[in-house]
């Protein structure tokens, strides 16, 4: 799935520039990192509303490229500033997590 159809999905503004535009193939919800890191597999798309620069940082470790962040909760600066130079898409949205992953429901679940 592309940005552009995640970001119509959720119902969100992309925040990171336009050149960032990943590619994902399931999705994976959790606000708890040590999880993410875990079970999130490669190339997902993290539902969240971890809204700080650690979820960059986890997201590099375990190759997840984009980020949903829930319950419109902004990206702050340093946040945006290093999901772009790690390539990590972020995308703002006005709906729960639940409602988002409901969104998300036409990407397979994580099988990791």
């Amino acid at each position: 799935m592309e940005l552009a159809e995640i970001v119509e999905l959720v119902k969100g503004t992309a925040v990171t520039p336009p050149d960032v535009a990943p590619q994902v193939s399931c999705a994976y919800s959790s606000d708890l990192l040590s999880d993410v890191m875990g079970h999130a597999p490669e190339d997902s798309v993290l539902i969240t509303i971890q809204n700080h620069l650690n979820t960059i940082a986890v997201c590099t470790l375990a190759g997840i490229n984009a980020i949903v962040l829930c319950h419109n909760r902004p990206a702050p600066d340093d946040m945006a500033a290093a999901a772009a130079r790690e390539g990590v898409a972020i995308v703002v949205s006005p709906l729960s997590q639940y409602a988002a992953a409901l969104a998300l429901s036409s990407l397979p679940p994580a099988s990791r």
